[in-house]
């Protein structure tokens, strides 16, 4: 699903496009545009979904919730996470391009063709949650040259270094992090011990029968299951050694799936933290389910082997907020950069809420994660910063984004981020950071691109030009990244004076490990007479001649009061190119 936001005054020329399930009524104030793309796909994928803008899936419907919900009381899962819901840009009008298909995906062919209709549709804001591990969408850039803001979704390959898509420079990409919510189960062993896991179990009529017999079978695979006689029992699910080859986002699926096909009324399931928890949702109306820790699982397991007659019990979940929970954290499946393709251009650029989002599907309201969730929270203050600023261009909203973020929990701590134990938070797990809505209004200096320069991009990566490196260094984004270092490289960046007239900047360098740093000037002073534009020179200088990895640091324009102006960086230094980081 791709959409694009559009105010009602900005005179757009939106078509509501009719088909199975969807009428001219379908589009009203909120939706204002609605095309499918049916070109090309499959007989039998068109028979297995709606020929019309309809979604079937649901992916599609909850991101549009997400960035342009109007305010709802009292919305919850079943209980779980209640409260008021609206999207990040409650008054955007959406016009809806349906691109993906069941069985089919997203094809090129139809983004392109979207693309295409959205600008000529004059949309503001083009939101796309689509893509994959070494896709990129050239086709864009058509779009921001025509003043119209790209965000995409980064991608849910995560952990691995790398996996980072849609990784052009004139578009924001997005990782995903958690929020402060939170929905601890309480499950109860027979020897009176009290354990607390993760759930979305909320049908306490499932636990009324209180406890049940307890087994452990280790593996939850069907022949497993099979010799341990789970029938109307709570299944451990407990194999640490299988973690490694069988990743849980992969492995709870079919465990549950088994489990119920075995006929268990109850599965607790063992993990390291993969941000998974919406995968229980498979479990509603079955049994009730409950992720925990190897540590939890050890102490079920121990008592399991020790008692006689083994019982436990998972009461329902219970929506915790606030304090309590340690947030934000980047989490496992959100793809990781360098960037396969463009490793000059630093990806992702932010981070945002996609765990756990609660929004819209088919009438009611559903869990969903990934990066797919965290990109319209970015869309939504995307076209909440164009309605502020109707003349700043992509590059600047972009870079208020990237600029503003926060790369420090709600604690003061660094940010960390999932792989399979936690670790601090670097550039490429989520760019400059958390995105800060409230600061991105205000951002004090910015980093700006006439988007006419991206075409030397383009062309550098067809081979049209020489001289490429140069330009990617010097490409005046809100981020450095220099893949290649062997001993010194200079830089430059342009920076854009969008605050007070009279303003002075001070700069704070973060020097990547084993680099040094110079940068000239290190005071910006700003004055009514004076140019709105001030550039700077960045020199890096390696200490050591080696085949390294990267190193991460940042530089920051301070004002001293109001505003905090960041950019991340990754280096990595070399002796010769094109060799193989790996062993």
């Amino acid at each position: 699903m791709t959409m694009a936001m559009a105010p009602c005054q900005h005179g757009g020329k939106e078509k509501c496009q009719t088909g199975e399930e969807f009428n001219a009524t379908s589009c009203n104030r909120k939706i204002i545009g609605a095309r499918w793309y049916g070109r090309g796909i499959s007989a039998e994928s068109l028979k297995s979904d709606y020929k019309s803008p309809r979604d079937l899936s649901g992916h599609g419907t909850h991101v549009a919730s997400t960035i342009a919900g109007r305010e709802v009381q009292g919305v919850s899962y079943g209980g779980l996470g209640m409260g008021v819901a609206h999207g990040g840009a409650p008054r955007a009008r959406l016009g809806i391009y349906k691109v993906c298909w069941v069985d089919e995906g997203c094809p090129d062919a139809a983004v392109l063709a979207a693309i295409d209709d959205a600008i000529h549709d004059r949309v503001d804001v083009l939101s796309l949650s689509v893509g994959g591990v070494g896709q990129e969408y050239s086709g864009t850039l058509h779009a921001v040259q025509r003043g119209i803001s790209v965000v995409f979704a980064g991608g849910n390959d995560g952990p691995v270094p790398q996996t980072v898509t849609n990784a052009v420079p004139w578009v924001t990409t997005v990782a995903a992090s958690t929020i402060d919510r939170s929905f601890p189960t309480l499950i109860s062993l027979g020897n009176n011990e009290k354990l607390v896991g993760q759930s979305l179990n909320y049908n306490a009529a499932m636990n009324n029968s209180g406890f049940q017999d307890l087994v452990c079978p280790g593996s939850c695979e069907a022949e497993s299951l099979a010799l341990g006689n789970v029938t109307g029992k709570t299944v451990l699910c407990y194999a640490p050694a299988e973690a490694s080859w069988w990743p849980p986002q992969i492995s709870l699926p079919y465990a549950i799936n088994h489990t119920i096909e075995a006929g268990a009324k109850g599965l607790i399931f063992a993990q390291y933290t993969a941000n998974n928890l919406d995968s229980l949702t498979a479990c509603e109306g079955f049994m009730p389910c409950a992720l925990v820790d190897f540590e939890i699982a050890h102490r079920i397991f121990s008592y399991w082997d020790m008692a006689d007659h083994p019982v436990v019990k998972v009461s329902p979940a219970v929506s915790v907020v606030g304090n309590g929970v340690l947030s934000p954290r980047v989490v496992s499946f959100s793809s990781r950069g360098p960037s396969l393709l463009f490793p000059g251009i630093l990806k992702p650029d932010i981070t945002a809420p996609g765990v756990n989002i609660l929004a819209a599907v088919r009438g009611s309201y559903v869990f969903y994660s990934g990066t797919s969730m965290a990109c319209p929270h970015v869309s939504a203050v995307t076209a909440m910063l164009k309605s502020v600023h109707p003349q700043w261009s992509p590059a600047m909203i972009k870079s208020a984004i990237v600029t503003t973020a926060s790369v420090t929990d709600r604690f003061g701590m660094p940010i960390q981020a999932e792989v399979v134990s936690r670790k601090l938070a670097d550039p490429f797990d989520f760019g400059g950071g958390h995105i800060d809505p409230d600061r991105a209004v205000d951002p004090g200096l910015v980093y700006d691109v006439d988007a006419r320069e991206y075409n030397k991009f383009f062309n550098c990566t067809l081979g049209y030009l020489g001289g490429c490196e140069s330009y990617y260094l010097n490409l005046n984004l809100p981020s450095i990244a220099v893949p290649d270092l062997k001993d010194h490289v200079m830089l430059r960046r342009t920076m854009t004076n969008v605050g007070p007239a009279e303003s002075t900047y001070h700069l704070v360098v973060e020097a990547p490990a084993g680099i040094d740093v110079s940068v000239e000037p290190s005071v910006i002073n700003f004055t009514q007479s004076s140019s709105k534009s001030a550039t700077f020179m960045v020199t890096f200088t390696t200490r050591q001649r080696v085949q390294g990895g990267y190193t991460f640091g940042s530089l920051t324009w301070s004002d001293g009061s109001t505003h905090s102006v960041r950019i991340p960086i990754a280096v990595r230094t070399v002796i010769q190119d094109f060799v193989a980081d790996t062993s």
